[in-house]
Parts: structure tokens; sequence; C-alpha cells
């Protein structure tokens, strides 16, 4: 989880690299990355600990994918958690893409029924289940975006209560109950794809 970002120090010197980044200020990007590169490996490895044996991408060549996507967007992140999340979402997309093309070059392959038992599960097994989520995913947000959120800071970014509850505004009972409802939401809409 995020115990390695319990050092308060760390996290402001986060945000203040991040404020430093988009003022402009020389080396900023260098040493943002240098910090935060171990908490992106972090990520990055449990998204891909649940996938395929001969997966062709790496946790270190996520990261650089996700890192090269977050360089490139006009993003302004106003903290650690605001990153960690973007981070989580770019890793995130880049397999889902990375499956599309696996199951293109398969020519279709069937619809898959994604396993996420209370999404404590790492990630999803197989290209399938992966875009399966993913699909609910998207439709768990287009009807509540604050829970989408909630399920992309707690289970992509693998961010604490109290840390999603500080990205998003809110209390932590209302992040608890976010996830306890999103979770049983996502439960039964995977559950009627099987």
């Amino acid at each position: 989880m995020a115990g390695d970002w319990s050092q308060t120090g760390s996290q402001h010197e986060v945000t203040r690299l991040l404020r430093s980044l988009r003022e402009g200020a020389q080396g900023s990007e260098e040493r943002l990355f240098a910090l935060i590169y171990g908490e992106l490996r972090r990520i990055a490895a449990a998204r891909m600990q649940g996938e395929r044996a001969d997966h062709t991408l790496s946790p270190t060549a996520l990261v650089h994918e996700a890192y090269l996507r977050l360089a490139g967007a006009d993003e302004q992140f106003e903290d650690r958690s605001h990153f960690l999340a973007v981070a989580a979402r770019a890793m995130r997309r880049i397999l889902v893409d990375h499956a599309r093309g696996r199951r293109a070059a398969k020519r279709g392959g069937g619809e898959g029924t994604a396993h996420v038992d209370g999404l404590d599960a790492p990630a999803a097994s197989s290209d399938e289940e992966l875009l399966v989520l993913n699909e609910a995913l998207e439709r768990l947000a287009e009807l509540s975006p604050r829970q989408g959120r909630v399920v992309e800071l707690r289970y992509f970014a693998g961010l604490t209560e109290d840390e999603v509850a500080s990205a998003l505004g809110v209390t932590r009972r209302t992040v608890n109950r976010d996830w306890s409802m999103a979770r049983a939401w996502l439960h039964r809409e995977l559950r009627g794809r099987a």
C-alpha cells in the first residue's frame, strides 16, 4: 500500500516538486521521478501481478510508459495523491490498450468474466478479464463518478481511505461508503456477465 509514503516529508517534497514543475523549475522533473519511482514501480508491480506469465510488459516498462504519457499531458497535478491517481489511470489504460491489441490479434477470442471478489485481488488475470473489468468500471463512472474515482484510487493507485478522502475532498466515511457500494455494484455487474 502507501506505507512507503508514511513520512510526511516525502509527501510534502512530492507536492513541492509538482509545484516547481508547474512553474517550470529546472531539474524538477528528474528529482520528482527519482522520488516517486519506487511508488510507481510498486503500483505497476501490483497491476502486473495477476497478468499472464508471458506478458510482454514488465512493471518497469509499464512505469516508463505511464511516465511518458504523464510527461506529455497538460495535467496540472495538485499533490502526490492526484499524481499517483493519474499515474494509476495511465497504467490501467496502457494495460487495457495492450489487452485490446492482443484480443484483436486473436481475432475476437470471445468475452471473459472478471473476478473481483471484494476487489482485493491485485489485477485481472487475463486480457479478457481486464477488458470486462475496465468496461464495468467505465459504466460505474458514468453512474457515479465519485465511486468510479474511489475505485480507481483504492484499487489501481493503492491509496488508503484517508489518502482517497484527501484527494477527493470528502470524509473517510464517505470514501468507505462509496468503496463498499462500488464493490457491491461491480460484483453484481460482473456476476451478471458470467
